[in-house]
């Protein structure tokens, strides 16, 4: 069959990219033209290799010594926003999924999902539709309605963020990035607040699922 959606699959975890492989070989219009094991290598085939959706996790190795692929998307994403990205997640909270659409993310489909949403989300991307899988949306609906540009964060806010996580104190960030602490504890809080995330607990969660920690 002609004119076939050309998807490049991204996932660190090799099950889940068979799973996908597997799931999408199964539809005649589909097919997996790349995979790619980090955002170097989908960096490289997205140079090389012509596709119509990318279908990627976050929680893997990113570029620059990264331990995620938000930063990459990010600027995939400005660069290229005619490009449809689904991404894969386990993420639970509202603020960070309503976040990962305001970036410009086509689809978000909680991994938990991916047989029953996976193949709508790639037709709701192509044709410019945002979509949130059934666990995502829950999570959303549970959270009531956050703000509209709650999960938006600066660079600078999600520097600080990764550093943080890392095991980095405050005053260790302030001098690292010659700021005052009190810009640096704000910025932390900033960013907490941008991905819904209230405690030190919850942070430590958050950093788990998209593979931070």
């Amino acid at each position: 069959m002609e004119n076939k959606i050309r998807v490049i699959v991204a996932d660190d975890h090799a099950c889940v990219r068979e799973g996908v492989r597997h799931l999408l070989g199964i539809i005649a219009h589909v097919s997996v033209v790349g995979e790619a094991v980090d955002t170097q290598s989908l960096a490289a085939l997205l140079d090389s290799c012509t596709c119509d959706v990318v279908v990627t996790d976050i929680g893997m190795p990113g570029i620059d010594g990264e331990s995620n692929a938000i930063q990459f998307l990010r600027q995939l994403l400005h660069h290229a926003p005619q490009l449809p990205v689904v991404v894969l997640t386990m993420i639970h909270q509202a603020s960070s999924l309503l976040g990962l659409m305001q970036y410009g993310i086509a689809a978000v489909v909680d991994k938990r999902d991916i047989t029953a949403s996976l193949l709508h989300a790639i037709d709701a991307a192509l044709t410019g539709q945002g979509y949130l899988s059934d666990h995502a949306r829950a999570a959303i609906a549970a959270a009531g309605s956050p703000q509209p540009r709650a999960g938006v964060m600066s660079a600078g806010e999600w520097k600080v963020f990764t550093m943080y996580v890392s095991g980095m104190t405050i005053s260790q960030i302030a001098l690292r990035l010659n700021r005052s602490a009190k810009t640096i504890s704000t910025q932390k809080r900033n960013a907490m607040r941008k991905l819904g995330l209230e405690t030190e607990a919850d942070v430590i969660d958050y950093a788990c699922q998209i593979g931070l920690t």
